[in-house]
């Protein structure tokens, strides 16, 4: 159920942002880039996935305002989006999207 306090906005991302952390793969990944940007080679190894697959699942979170992509040279990091960074828990291990929390531990 949707807090009724949020606007409408809000609540469509939050919509959004559910449906994109709704595979196991995309909670792993944000929960890599909770702690350091990282390129798709970076997250691939320590997911021991494909970067093909990869790209796949970070277009999804990036398509749901969940990550930004920062061009470097000839790599692009991921990161947290900087709207969600304030919304991490001191722990680094949760994450609140307003509508709901993810525990990352």
């Amino acid at each position: 159920m949707l807090r009724q306090d949020l606007p409408i906005a809000n609540q469509l991302d939050c919509i959004g942002a559910l449906k994109a952390l709704s595979e196991e793969t995309r909670m792993r990944i944000v929960g890599l880039l909770l702690k350091e940007p990282l390129d798709v080679g970076g997250i691939a190894r320590q997911l021991g996935a494909s970067q093909y697959n990869v790209s796949k699942h970070l277009r999804i979170l990036r398509e749901a305002g969940l990550l930004k992509v920062q061009k470097q040279g000839r790599q692009r990091l991921y990161a947290l989006h900087e709207s969600l960074r304030g919304r991490v828990s001191s722990r680094h291990a949760v994450l609140d999207l307003g509508c709901c929390n993810f525990q990352f531990d």
